[in-house]
């Protein structure tokens, strides 16, 4: 069964300037949504119809193709379904492609997950529906005015107050994932069509961005569950944290003065980070091909073992590794760009700050969600040290 996954995302936003390429955890918004249905196994194709040039960009390079949508159904005014049912015409005039299903997904929903997508369509299907839509459970009490100002009660009987567990089941729109079956839906052009059923997702799944406190929520959120799973990909009992220096401990950018001395940025929340991680006894070393002694200055600042002007860091590594008769299985190795390939490629688990370089996130086990010298250390040790610390507690009965 070929199931489209439409993502529509115009290029202006009232709520939040350029929301749907902002960044979010370290990727524009729109892209949570598109790894989603990329991993989602129901999911045949993924489409982005937008009428923004960098929106677009984004898309082709996370692996999307791109509908370009008209000026006339681009503005604020614009449904989601106009532009669904473009793309749709769009690709049955120049490919003859016509899906079995549609589904429609809003970029502003970064929490779906590919369970979710798979979910709506295996509940359209097993409830021969025609349409699906996904929901949180709702437990609240709702009130509309009633004349003379009073307050009513719309899913509750007012006066007369019951439990919250003895309300009958409800649930809440979470604007994230609809799918449809594609005739039907182009008969009626409504994306709630034919028969109608609830796909119900988990609570956490309820956010929805369209204000700025809205991302702000979004990144606690975002951090948190990115912390989560990065533990299971941790080495179980980890040998030793490996750093590059550059675009990792710093920002990747160097400050010249006019006499040609050179400086860079570093982020003190990456030194508190360390300072307790070390306290675990955890080997800590930063292994650099800069020559710069500042790189010297700021090891010696924080107290880790230094190797720095190392071209080749894969060979000095293993020398450092097997001197200290540490398994290379168990190396954390943190690096952002080319020349990080080599040890990342040798370590049992390979990290990089946000901005590496493709290469490097394609090779990385865990991708964080900082960036180079702006916490992205932190952010790991903050996770070894949870993971180092529940390791040493005695078991709770």
């Amino acid at each position: 069964m070929q199931c489209l996954a439409v993502v529509p995302a115009r290029g202006g936003s009232r709520g939040v300037a350029r929301k749907n390429v902002k960044s979010l955890a370290g990727k524009p918004l729109i892209v949570h949504t598109l790894e989603a249905a990329q991993q989602a196994t129901r999911v045949t194709r993924v489409v982005v119809s937008t009428d923004d040039p960098e929106i677009g960009a984004v898309a082709k390079a996370a692996g999307v193709d791109v509908i370009w949508r008209p000026e006339a159904i681009s503005g604020h005014q614009a449904t989601s379904e106009s532009a669904v049912l473009h793309a749709l015409q769009f690709l049955a005039e120049q490919e003859q492609y016509v899906p079995d299903l549609v589904m429609l997904l809003q970029c502003t929903s970064p929490f779906t997950l590919p369970e979710d997508l798979d979910g709506a369509v295996e509940t359209l299907v097993s409830q021969s529906a025609d349409s699906c839509f996904t929901a949180v459970p709702f437990f609240h009490f709702v009130w509309a005015p009633g004349s003379n100002a009073e307050a009513v009660g719309v899913n509750h009987e007012g006066k007369k107050r019951k439990r919250r567990q003895d309300l009958p089941p409800q649930y809440l729109e979470n604007g994230a994932v609809y799918v449809m079956r594609n005739q039907v839906f182009r008969e009626e052009e409504e994306r709630f069509c034919g028969k109608t059923v609830v796909h119900v997702v988990p609570e956490d799944r309820a956010l929805e961005i369209d204000t700025p406190l809205d991302f702000a929520t979004a990144e606690v959120h975002m951090r948190a569950r990115h912390r989560q799973g990065f533990r299971p990909l941790l080495p179980a009992t980890p040998g030793a944290l490996v750093m590059d220096f550059d675009g990792v401990l710093s920002d990747n950018a160097v400050y010249v003065d006019q006499n040609g001395v050179e400086a860079v940025r570093c982020d003190r929340g990456d030194g508190l980070g360390l300072s307790m991680l070390k306290k675990t006894g955890l080997p800590l070393l930063i292994l650099s091909k800069e020559q710069n002694p500042v790189v010297t200055r700021r090891a010696e600042k924080l107290g880790i073992e230094c190797l720095q002007g190392i071209d080749e860091k894969r060979g000095a590594l293993t020398a450092w590794a097997e001197a200290r008769q540490i398994p290379m299985g168990d190396i954390i190795f943190v690096g952002n760009d080319v020349n990080d390939l080599p040890p990342l490629t040798a370590v049992g688990c390979p990290v990089c700050p946000a901005d590496a370089v493709d290469e490097v996130r394609t090779t990385a086990k865990i991708v964080l969600t900082r960036p180079g010298g702006h916490g992205a250390i932190r952010e790991l040790c903050d996770v070894l040290v949870d993971h180092l610390q529940a390791k040493t507690s005695p078991s709770q009965p």
